[in-house]
């Protein structure tokens, strides 16, 4: 049986398109709309027809494509329903843990608020692939324009709970920059100096940094970390609870 596939390209300056498609049901899911027309293009490339949008959070960048591919497709609109008042065209409201059928695939919606208080992921079982938008990006987070730092920390949590071999795809290629400040707050971990080796050798060779699994970032994405001796040493706080070590991590990571 031919298995899902994400098509992933660029969108605007640093935004990542993503097409998510089932050959079998002949679905294909938008994750979020950073360019409704790069998006109408990519979909007329692989001749694919768009049967539905996924929206992480209502964000600028993520859904000004929505009414437009909605209008040229008639395509089924998902998200949050704790922010449905802000995701344009929204048919599907969802809840924390709901489950939505896409084909023979079930994709659950977590809620995950920090960056915005209505941001979601999703995670398409069994294939093990999550849409993060911008709560988890490689060796990164997103910064907390709405949540507060326990919020992100708990959907940091939720997100760690997955299975290691969860394949991550992000909202946008931030990967070498989180490297940098990755490095700055653990400079002797030997994962992570592996993992911005092989990201410099993938940008290098004009290949995408992502997907990244779960695994990986768990051993190298500071912000997964905060419950680990060596972060805690670098802001002083051995012993102290992963919140506080979560809290000065990101802090510092708003003026780096």
């Amino acid at each position: 049986m031919d298995k899902l596939s994400v098509h992933q390209f660029g969108c605007r300056s640093d935004n990542f398109g993503l097409l998510l498609r089932d050959p079998v049901a002949n679905l294909c899911a938008s994750i979020d709309t950073p360019d409704g027309e790069t998006i109408w293009r990519e979909l007329q490339s692989k001749g694919w027809q768009l049967t539905h949008i996924f929206n992480t959070h209502h964000h600028y960048d993520h859904v000004p494509g929505n009414e437009m591919l909605k209008e040229r497709t008639q395509c089924t609109i998902v998200g949050a329903k704790n922010d449905a008042a802000r995701i344009p065209g929204i048919d599907i409201l969802l809840e924390d843990g709901d489950i939505y059928e896409f084909g023979a695939n079930n994709i659950t919606m977590l809620e995950t608020p920090g960056h915005t208080l209505g941001s979601v992921c999703y995670f398409v079982e069994p294939d093990k692939i999550l849409f993060t938008g911008d709560t988890l990006f490689s060796m990164g987070c997103g910064r907390l324009f709405e949540g507060s730092a326990d919020l992100m920390w708990q959907s940091m949590q939720k997100i760690r709970a997955l299975p290691d071999e969860t394949q991550i795809y992000c909202g946008h290629e931030y990967t070498l920059s989180n490297a940098a400040f990755a490095l700055q707050v653990e400079p002797d971990n030997p994962a992570l100096q592996r993992r911005v080796n092989d990201v410099k050798a993938l940008l290098c060779a004009h290949k995408d940094t992502l997907p990244v699994s779960l695994g990986t970032e768990k051993a190298t994405n500071p912000f997964l970390r905060a419950d680990c001796p060596e972060l805690q040493r670098y802001f002083g706080l051995q012993g102290s609870a992963p919140l506080d070590v979560f809290t000065a991590t990101r802090a510092l990571k708003d003026k780096f």
